[in-house]
């Protein structure tokens, strides 16, 4: 069952038209949220993230976001769920070709929640290869990185290169050669025992996962910095790993034929313990 524009219906009958400025020209934006257990992980975050995407492109979202909620949980149900994965996407709706705004008198809302499926448990024991893209990240200040929108082409042409190279991961860089995010990640090393990630002033989305991480790190008294890094300073790291909502925390193994790790090492399985502990804590005390 999806839900679309205030009510559930069939897979088969959730269609919207060929003149949806969504489809014609990525005009809209969208957030992917975890549920454990029937719970939505983290969703006052991802609600309030939404809102923000939407608000930076002038965007209405119509329904509060208490409605928002209540439409997802009513999706997860519908669909019997306990471990989903759901997408929130609104476009700007349908209207004549033209990219004027006003040409769409109503957004189309869409909640979709599938099973979650396990990523395969090698990728965790062993971790996962990497690529640094040639595909450069959008300049920020052609696109703002705060929006969570839905033109991917940037995302989807790195991708393109790390399937070609047989990587699961593409990390790209911005403008100026300083490490940004992967395709649908954020990256973090570990060099010195100090916990390092790209600044978001380097041009990336302020992920919900990332600033878990972080926050996890402090608490453990490791020591973080965000900053801007070239690849070669990830050369002299001991560790790696990639983050978001669905994968957590998953280990690198290998990136670009550069510099290879032995497994997830110390400070990479701590950071995931305490992100499993993160979310057996927010999703019991949610559920009671």
């Amino acid at each position: 069952m999806i839900y679309l524009n205030n009510k559930l219906v069939p897979r088969d009958r959730a269609r919207i038209s060929v003149f949806d400025h969504g489809f014609l020209y990525g005009d809209g934006i969208y957030e992917t949220l975890r549920a454990y257990n029937g719970v939505v992980f983290m969703f006052d975050k991802h609600i309030e993230r939404l809102y923000r995407s939407a608000s930076l492109i002038d965007l209405n979202i119509p329904m509060s976001p208490d409605a928002v909620k209540r439409a997802v949980y009513k999706t997860i149900k519908a669909n019997r769920l306990k471990e989903a994965v759901i997408r929130i996407t609104v476009s700007r709706g349908a209207g004549p070709v033209g990219l004027d705004p006003a040409l769409c008198p109503e957004p189309t809302f869409v909640i979709f929640a599938t099973q979650f499926r396990k990523y395969p448990e090698q990728f965790y024991l062993k971790g996962v290869k990497i690529t640094i893209a040639d595909t450069r990240r959008n300049y920020s200040g052609a696109l703002d990185p705060r929006i969570k929108s839905l033109n991917f082409l940037n995302n989807i042409l790195a991708k393109i290169e790390a399937k070609k190279k047989d990587a699961y991961e593409a990390i790209m860089l911005n403008y100026r050669g300083y490490l940004a995010e992967g395709t649908i990640s954020n990256i973090f090393f570990i060099k010195d025992n100090v916990l390092h990630t790209p600044s978001l002033k380097v041009g990336l989305l302020d992920g919900i996962t990332r600033r878990i991480i972080l926050d996890a790190a402090k608490a453990l008294h490791i020591a973080t910095r965000e900053g801007s890094f070239k690849p070669r300073d990830i050369q002299g790291a001991e560790e790696a790993f990639i983050s978001n909502t669905t994968m957590e925390v998953m280990p690198v193994a290998e990136i670009s034929s550069m510099k290879k790790f032995n497994g997830p090492g110390r400070i990479t399985r701590l950071l995931h313990k305490a992100y499993k502990q993160k979310v057996a804590d927010d999703t019991r005390r949610r559920g009671e």
